[in-house]
């Protein structure tokens, strides 16, 4: 009988039921230990489906004593001296997920939601209270009931807040319900053992970063830049049998499997210096699925971010050639200014840190993996060129095949349409931003089917596409001709460092007219 695969925690965020159905864990309880043994409230700011809220769990189990749940981890022989380990703590577990915050009172109703089984608990008498005294009193009932300070863990607190981003009163009112309510985090101090909060990002201004001015916000700090995530040396340690029979499903070696696994999900750094961190999600669904998909893209980008980089004309090239420049506080405030998508493109993932200037102080930030590069860049097509979409002869995949059979003219057939289709533009909705976005994003999305080079600093091929039987050679013109674009490839002598290459080179010159909107001419030579 062929034994059964190992069981993977594919979505489970429950540290309770991962350890009792004998999941594979990757032992991250070292640094729950360095934690709980800290006195200052902490916060955390991770992209989603990062583990933010398996992390949660944990401290959940540690602090309500759960010591079986912890068998033969790092945390067992830590705290194997210390005589006060494992002792119940009053818990109180704030999980603003599930819930339409776009109604009125969504936030109220959650929050009394999650109040009302802990005060039948301790025999609080809610009357008509609001809801920050009815949290103090809990505070203070716990404390006294138990004897022991309480703990507080806030999973995804921003949600209320990001979920209306287009609802801006809604969303005012929903910072002054945590200013009343979280306010108790300092207030009732005395009666507060431990406090950990988690989001996506860190709202500038709202009272949970402003009351508690001693909060300790740990979303940069070196030493817990692996707290959620999975590191090289874990997959290689806890996934080997994963590896393994997902290198024999793709017909590949292990090391060649371990090279495309990186790729795709690997990359992210929550610090200069860390090493980079894989998305646990996407790498357990692609064990579990022994196929390397876009995972992480499952439940789509926000179409606000996109609509944001669309409104105020950022340069979307700027995603990789490395310009896109960030300080301390720009990635880790998200102060709601729409003129500056930077710190929410970090803060939920879309970027990751590249490198850092300690001279200047300064942060360069890039997409941390293929996974995210090609799932967030195809996601801006239907933005840019409504209408650009798979099954119509307009999409990647027929781009790719013609670009794969040498077909020219339907190459300049595709590249017509998608321009022609590229909506009205106004003295504030320029086609120059257009023009230079398609390109780029047709091109750098071709890269993931066929070696694409976008270069687009002066004195380079402006696109360089290599197939098994063809390189193609473009340069595109604004309001020039396209004898214009040849004679740059012939003067820069681009075609020069395939002389010697067995494979059809086409040198292509693309004029397009501003004024009209179209691709105007289209010369072609061998």
């Amino acid at each position: 009988m062929q034994k059964a695969e190992r069981l993977l925690p594919t979505g489970i965020q429950s540290f309770e039921k991962l350890r009792e159905q004998k999941c594979v864990y990757v032992d991250k309880t070292e640094y729950v230990y360095r934690l709980v043994h800290e006195v200052t409230p902490f916060f955390l700011s991770r992209p989603r489906r990062f583990g933010k809220s398996l992390l949660l769990s944990t401290l959940r189990a540690y602090w309500e004593g759960r010591k079986d749940l912890f068998k033969g981890l790092a945390i067992e022989q830590l705290e194997a001296e210390d005589e006060d380990a494992w002792q119940p703590y009053p818990v109180f577990y704030f999980d603003f997920n599930g819930q339409d915050y776009t109604k009125p009172s969504a936030l109220e109703d959650k929050l009394s939601a999650h109040l009302k089984p802990w005060e039948q608990q301790f025999g609080c008498n809610t009357d008509e209270d609001t809801l920050a005294i009815r949290f103090r009193n809990l505070l203070m009932k716990a404390h006294h009931a138990t004897g022991q300070r309480c703990v507080v863990l806030v999973d995804e607190y921003d949600k209320p807040l990001l979920d209306l981003i287009g609802y801006p009163d809604l969303q005012e009112h929903n910072k002054a319900v945590f200013k009343g309510f979280f306010s108790n985090l300092k207030s009732c101090d005395e009666h507060i053992r431990f406090v950990f909060i988690t989001g996506v990002t860190k709202f500038h201004k709202v009272s949970i970063f402003s009351d508690l001015n001693q909060l300790n916000d740990i979303s940069l700090n070196e030493e817990y830049a692996a707290l959620c995530g999975i590191t090289d040396t874990e997959l290689k340690t806890y996934f080997a049998p994963e590896i393994k029979v997902l290198s024999a499903r793709q017909k590949m070696d292990e090391d060649a499997c371990l090279q495309q696994l990186k790729r795709q999900y690997d990359g992210y750094h929550f610090h200069p210096d860390s090493e980079g961190v894989y998305n646990p999600y996407s790498l357990l669904k692609a064990f579990f699925e022994k196929h390397f998909g876009s995972y992480w893209f499952e439940t789509g980008t926000p179409t606000f971010l996109v609509n944001m980089l669309r409104k105020n004309h950022f340069d979307v090239r700027r995603f990789t050639d490395k310009t896109i420049f960030a300080s301390d506080s720009t990635l880790q405030d998200y102060t709601g200014d729409a003129m500056n998508p930077t710190p929410l493109l970090y803060q939920t993932g879309y970027l990751t840190i590249a490198d850092y200037s300690q001279r200047l102080q300064r942060y360069t930030l890039c997409f941390p993996n293929e996974e995210v590069k090609y799932g967030f860049l195809n996601s801006m097509m239907p933005a840019y060129v409504p209408g650009a979409t798979e099954g119509n002869g307009l999409d990647i995949f027929t781009l790719e095949s013609y670009v794969e059979e040498g077909n020219l003219e339907g190459i300049r057939n595709i590249l017509t349409a998608l321009f022609a289709r590229i909506t009205y533009t106004t003295e504030n909705d320029p086609f120059e931003h257009y023009f230079q976005s398609v390109i780029y994003l047709v091109f750098t999305l071709l890269g993931k089917y066929a070696l694409c080079e976008m270069h687009t600093f002066t004195g380079r091929i402006d696109c360089k596409v290599e197939t098994e039987k063809f390189i193609y050679l473009f340069e595109f013109k604004r309001d020039e001709t396209a004898e214009n674009a040849l004679k740059q490839i012939e003067d820069n002598s681009y075609a020069l460092p395939f002389a010697a290459d067995q494979r059809r080179l086409y040198k292509i010159g693309v004029s397009f007219d501003s004024e009209r909107r179209i691709l105007a001419d289209w010369k072609v030579q061998e």
